[in-house]
């Protein structure tokens, strides 16, 4: 049986932002391989390019030079278009705060993307997988924190992604529901087979990826991989 192409790959990537005559390099020659059905971290401190990187493979930013591919097509090589098909089909996002729509319910705000999806599961049912079946009617002004991150988790799974990529998810929210979205992400991951990249700053998260990447000053500079994944019911902080 012949090995598998990764979801994604980079390599040597560049991006670099022009403010006047400031040049700021968010990226200095990355390369990173994710496989198909990994869970992988990444580690850094603000600034290190965590969010750049995740911005390019998810097709909402290009790269200054190097290349990107998501399976054997080169993201670098695709116009404005082609990036919101591939974001729209391929692509889930869960950012720190949760861009929940005050006016709809829990399964509304799922069903928006449901509807231009092109294998979607059911709103219910991606929100009973993320632990909400009870909470379908409620609007985000009813739920607590955790809990509307988990509708954002639920929006960003109901396409069946094929990849997720996670930016502080936990970040505004505190350990003890950090660790209910910790747990959310994770049983997408094993359910659904999706190959995830979570950004964190909290070291103690990484203990639940397959591989965990450091990274700094626009490069990765340590890769590891955990023995066992621990999992995210165990994680204090």
């Amino acid at each position: 049986m012949g090995e598998r192409t990764p979801t994604l790959r980079a390599r040597g990537l560049t991006k670099v932002y022009r403010t006047g005559e400031v040049e700021v390099h968010a990226l200095r020659g990355l390369d990173l391989v994710l496989e198909t059905g990994e869970l992988v971290v990444l580690l850094g401190p603000s600034g290190s390019g965590k969010s750049t990187l995740l911005n390019i493979l998810g097709g909402l930013d290009t790269a200054t030079g190097g290349e990107a591919w998501f399976l054997d097509h080169e993201l670098s090589k695709l116009d404005d278009a082609g990036l919101t098909r591939y974001r729209r089909e391929h692509v889930g996002f869960v950012f720190q705060f949760y861009n929940l729509i005050p006016s709809l319910t829990a399964v509304e705000n799922v069903a928006l993307v449901t509807e231009i999806a092109r294998n979607p599961m059911a709103p219910d049912e991606a929100l009973r997988l993320v632990g909400l079946g009870e909470r379908l009617h409620h609007f985000p002004a009813q739920l607590s924190g955790g809990e509307q991150q988990r509708v954002a988790i639920a929006r960003a799974i109901a396409k069946r992604p094929d990849i997720l990529l996670c930016d502080e998810p936990t970040g505004a929210l505190d350990s003890q529901t950090g660790i209910l979205v910790l747990e959310a992400i994770e049983r997408i991951h094993e359910e659904l087979g999706t190959s995830t990249v979570l950004i964190t700053h909290n070291a103690v998260i990484a203990d639940m990826a397959d591989r965990v990447l450091v990274m700094g000053d626009g490069r990765v500079h340590e890769e590891r991989r955990n023995a066992t994944r621990r999992p995210a019911r165990e994680l204090t902080w």
